[in-house]
């Protein structure tokens, strides 16, 4: 296993060529694909099947949902997040194991919508992530969890006026919990080898974001610490948001020696 890469593709039905595209180019062992937006019978597995890859899917009609796509077997281990509860009904977490590696794909909660209610819900959602993440470690599994995390972890990890500070992208809390999973001793990929670096991968639909380089850091790549050891470098696939009809969200890769 030598090269990840996770991508909020914001429909894959929408970004299906986007995504074919960037498996023939890139060639990723594992491409992990959040906000799908569609349920398991509607992913277009065959498109990426006549590529070389199988799909695990988790998905939801119209929102959320999950997906790895992958050359070598894997194992599916969780297509839920461990400890939240069976009321949760959000497509939101797929695992899967290969080669003596455990990799979480999660598109966390983003906190802004239904109140309180909605980011107590992102906060919840995060525990029950510290808590799997600690159970791996307590476990010594080796592990990758990427994904959308829905937060800027550093004032770095947005551009001015981009966001408001109250956001429950950049809130305290989420930050704090953000924080926890690396006090667990968790090695944030990006920032491990870029610490200063101005670095985005999301860049809004509206008021010219794109056009102004007004982004957010949000898409995450969390290592355990022998994996964290084998990291040689990652990449931001800035140039897909310049395509047309593209994702907000670029993907981001890591490769292992």
């Amino acid at each position: 296993m030598r090269k990840i890469t996770t991508w909020n593709v914001n429909s894959v039905r929408t970004r299906e060529t986007h995504v074919a595209d960037f498996l023939e180019r890139e060639q990723p062992d594992l491409l992990l694909l959040q906000e799908i937006k569609c349920e398991e019978h509607q992913f277009p597995a065959l498109t990426f099947s006549n590529l070389g890859y199988q799909s695990a899917v988790v998905g939801q009609k119209s929102y959320n949902g999950v997906a790895i796509l992958h050359r070598a077997p894997v194992e599916v281990t969780h297509r839920k997040l461990p400890s939240m509860t069976e009321a949760d009904s959000h497509a939101r977490y797929i695992e899967v194991r290969t080669d003596n590696l455990t990799v979480g794909n999660l598109y966390l909660p983003n906190g802004n919508s239904n109140g309180d209610v909605g980011y107590a819900y992102k906060l919840e959602w995060m525990a029950a992530l510290r808590a799997h993440a600690a159970a791996m470690i307590d476990a010594d599994q080796d592990f990758i969890l990427a994904g959308d995390y829905n937060i800027c972890p550093t004032d770095a990890d947005y551009a001015k006026g981009a966001i408001s500070s109250t956001d429950a992208l950049v809130r305290p809390e989420s930050r704090a919990a953000f924080n926890a999973l690396i006090w667990l001793g968790l090695t944030e990929a990006v920032r491990a080898l870029h610490p200063a670096e101005t670095l985005y991968t999301f860049w809004d639909y509206q008021a010219g974001a794109w056009d102004r380089n007004s982004g957010l850091r949000i898409d995450h790549a969390l290592l355990s610490p022998r994996i964290a050891e084998r990291l040689t470098s990652t990449t931001i696939h800035k140039s897909e948001r310049a395509k047309t009809q593209p994702s907000d969200h670029v993907p981001v890769s890591i490769e292992l020696g």
